[in-house]
């Protein structure tokens, strides 16, 4: 059995630049051959970094607790958005619900089933899709980070709001809304409180940008902050958000994961996941999301 190449924390944080910041495959590459010390060795640790899409999911998606299907709602102007929704095969009556926001991979198979483990809990979960207006996402992941970061972003954020509406309006839904999402997608999170109003009733950011202190006064939803405490570049912001937030009286709860990388939710990614982390901070959004959106 071959072992897995040693993977350094200068690696880890080359990835999340190339990933987040300067999407330059070719440098990328050749900083990272320079690390590992040949080409065939990044060639092998490379991989280690990404997502991996052949991992199994943690809740398969023929689960007969759950019914899944795709569907479309409008966006904000107008133009048709598309998610993966999945919910409870079984209940009593209307149930809270859940929009869950991608990575800036786009809705990959990975963010429909953390939509279908909400739906397990208890939860109608929607997991919007917002390439939608250029498309959809792609396979290429490369490619998905590309038209993430061409997004307009106010247009974003709007659809984001529009998704908590159909929520809302659905009859199978009980009104009360929350919402999760992973790094690209906690940092809309963050701005959905802001915008929403009190149509969001609970907020979960997983080491998403933190947004400009000075409209933190109007989040009306109690957050739930999760960070990786060697996630620099994101951890940089925490201090005046927890500020501004004790500040405007706005009710939150901050965790930070000491010893684990940004993206260690993610559990295609083998050399950032965390498996203690991310059944803590799984287990904290899920009491979380009971105790908000419950009534």
């Amino acid at each position: 059995m071959s072992k897995r190449p040693p993977i350094t924390q200068e690696m880890i944080r080359l990835y999340d630049e190339y990933t987040h910041i300067t999407y330059d495959r070719r440098a990328f590459m050749a900083r990272l051959t320079a690390l590992a010390g040949s080409a065939s060795a990044a060639a092998a640790i490379a991989p280690l970094l990404a997502a991996d899409k052949a991992r199994a999911a943690m809740v398969a998606e023929d689960d007969a607790r759950l019914s899944a299907e795709r569907v479309s709602f409008a966006g904000a102007d107008g133009a048709e958005m598309s998610g993966y929704l999945a919910k409870p095969a079984e209940s009593d009556g209307p149930l809270p619900a859940i929009v869950v926001i991608h990575e800036n991979r786009g809705l990959n198979a990975h963010i429909q089933d953390v939509a279908r483990r909400a739906a397990v809990e208890g939860f109608i979960a929607l997991a919007p899709d917002f390439l939608s207006p250029a498309g959809g996402t792609p396979q290429d992941e490369d490619e998905a980070r590309q038209m993430i970061g061409a997004l307009d972003q106010a247009a974003t954020l709007a659809n984001a709001v529009a998704a908590l509406d159909y929520l809302i309006s659905r009859e199978d839904t009980s009104g009360k809304v929350g919402a999760v999402g992973f790094c690209w997608g906690g940092a809309l999170v963050n701005q959905l409180a802001i915008h929403a109003g009190d149509d969001l009733a609970a907020g979960v950011a997983f080491y998403g940008r933190t947004p400009d202190p000075s409209q933190v006064g109007q989040i009306e939803a109690v957050m739930l902050l999760h960070y990786a405490g060697l996630d620099e570049r994101i951890n940089a912001g925490i201090a005046e958000y927890e500020e501004a937030l004790k500040a405007e009286g706005v009710a939150h709860r901050i965790h930070i994961y000491d010893g684990v990388n940004h993206a260690f939710h993610n559990d295609t990614s083998a050399a950032r996941y965390d498996a203690e982390a991310a059944k803590l901070a799984w287990e904290r959004t899920i009491a979380f999301f009971k105790e908000q959106l419950s009534g």
